[in-house]
């Protein structure tokens, strides 16, 4: 069971970003690569990262089909709405599927086109999205009634993640998985179970 997914921050990834996500690969679930690195820098870092033991199957590329076929991984992100996440799910039911929402809309049409889950938020305040409310626990209950795992996502932490409503099938984030370390992150682990 899923429960942990990291997503990295979006700048050029480091030979010290690619050591961390090795020192906490076994905390965590997936790693998503959102980065604004090009096609072909991420293609040698994922490589790179892989040849030095990280799990093949706990990274999910993020939009990039090509690299998710050039790498032949198993696990994609997309951004809310993006039809292609429609259809390529339709064409290779294999792939696992997740993609960002924000609303009850976007949740039941990835349930709709059969996406394995989604990213739901932001759920408490946080500094990357500023000036915009997160997410009322009037439409985080009606999404969690949706039969479709929803993942929490908005500045999930150690001291928030005790007020997350029960129903979410685990969290997502970058600044807690990119400074945490391993057993930050096993004790967080252990928060959710006993709050689960």
């Amino acid at each position: 069971m899923l429960i942990f997914i990291a997503i990295t921050s979006y700048k050029a990834l480091t030979t010290k970003d690619l050591h961390h996500f090795l020192e906490i690969a076994k905390g965590i679930d997936g790693l998503l690569f959102r980065t604004p690195m090009s096609h072909e820098d991420l293609f040698y870092f994922i490589t790179n990262l892989i040849q030095q033991g990280f799990p093949k199957d706990k990274i999910i590329i993020h939009s990039d089909i090509e690299l998710l076929e050039k790498l032949n991984l198993s696990r994609l992100h997309m951004r809310e709405m993006d039809a292609r996440a429609f259809d390529y799910k339709s064409r290779h039911p294999e792939i696992e599927i997740s993609m960002s929402t924000h609303s009850l809309e976007s949740v039941t049409q990835a349930y709709e086109h059969h996406l394995d889950y989604v990213f739901y938020g932001h759920i408490f305040e946080t500094p990357s999205k500023p000036n915009q409310t997160p997410r009322s626990m009037e439409e985080i209950y009606q999404v969690l009634q949706l039969p479709i795992p929803v993942y929490a996502i908005g500045d999930i932490t150690k001291e928030t993640i005790h007020d997350l409503p029960l129903g979410f099938a685990g969290i997502c984030a970058i600044s807690f998985f990119m400074n945490a370390s391993l057993t930050q992150i096993e004790q967080l682990r252990k928060e959710w179970v006993k709050d689960a």
